[in-house]
């Protein structure tokens, strides 16, 4: 009989109410693969998004997870950078290679990297893989963020947006960041150069000649974002969808704008920890769950009010 293990499973679509925990076979890592013991694992916005059914996924039954902080247990045929017994985090190929909420889950050898020092434990570890990801692959790999330029980042207090502040100020750009009054104090320590509070200013009356814009809210955002930027200047927006239009008006106006998916990255899965072990990176921690209560850290993401990331906790 096959080793079992606890796991958050949905068979429908739906709300919160719709996850539950269930006992499903343990798997087993196949070539180029390896088994970890799930320790911590972020929960993000795609995770609230694909459990009612706004995703890439197809129809459930599933279960839900990309980030992952943990231990290899086994490794398969072909493995040489992992053994049993590493600490590692890293994040599961998106979309189709979740499954992180759960006690063990299998993943390619090479979207992992070796845990941060010991002082960063697996609770901070896994929040960081999906959120500090996307940030680095929309700053660096897309926008090639230059130091001394200027940027505009939206919903700045967020889990992406918190970890793109942080990259931006290590790669010496000028940070510009628009968010609630009451997290204002939260960014300025985090190094951010100048703060918009959106309630009450529209950012497009107060900044100007950006040199890049990073939007994880798409809406109305994206087209008033492509204005403030200078000639040549790029937007990156983390939400692919309707590119078409965006691109034709960003060309019209002489800017760029790109649309981006997160992907598996061992090489900036490393440069993501090295900025975490340089103590220039690190994960506000909103709140943490047991695994058992996936459905509440789904209730409190969904508010749009969290401070940084959640994390689902494995003992």
């Amino acid at each position: 009989m096959s080793e079992t293990m606890r796991a958050i499973t949905q068979d429908v679509y739906g709300g919160p109410e719709v996850l539950r925990e269930a006992q499903l076979d343990k798997p087993e890592p196949g070539p180029s693969e390896v088994l970890i013991r799930v320790r911590a694992a972020g929960v993000n916005p795609t995770d609230w998004k694909h459990r009612a059914g706004q995703g890439f996924l197809g129809e459930p039954p599933r279960i839900l997870g990309w980030d992952v902080s943990g231990v290899v247990e086994a490794i398969g045929t072909g493995v040489t950078l992992h053994k049993p017994g590493d600490e590692v985090f890293g994040m599961l190929p998106y979309p189709f290679g979740l499954g992180s909420h759960a006690e063990y889950v299998t993943g390619p050898a090479r979207a992992f990297v070796p845990k941060p020092a010991a002082e960063v434990d697996h609770v901070q570890a896994g929040a960081i893989p999906l959120a500090a990801l996307t940030a680095w692959q929309a700053l660096n790999d897309t926008a090639d963020l230059q130091a001394g330029q200027r940027i505009l980042i939206h919903a700045a207090a967020g889990g992406v947006g918190h970890l793109a502040v942080q990259i931006a100020k290590a790669k010496g750009a000028h940070v510009i960041a628009t968010a609630s009054k009451s997290k204002h104090e939260f960014l300025t320590g985090l190094g951010v150069d100048e703060l918009i509070d959106y309630t009450s200013a529209d950012f497009t009356e107060v900044v100007s000649e950006v040199d890049v814009v990073l939007d994880p809210i798409a809406a109305d955002y994206r087209s008033r974002s492509l204005r403030v930027l200078r000639k040549g200047g790029i937007l990156v927006s983390i939400l692919p969808y309707d590119r078409d239009e965006l691109v034709a008006e960003a060309d019209e106006l002489g800017v760029r704008a790109e649309l981006m998916l997160v992907e598996a990255d061992q090489a900036g899965m490393q440069a993501v920890r090295e900025l975490v072990e340089a103590g220039k990176l690190r994960a506000e921690i909103a709140g943490t769950f047991p695994l058992a209560d996936a459905a509440k850290a789904h209730a409190q993401g969904e508010t749009g009010r969290t401070q940084g990331k959640l994390v689902l906790t494995i003992d």
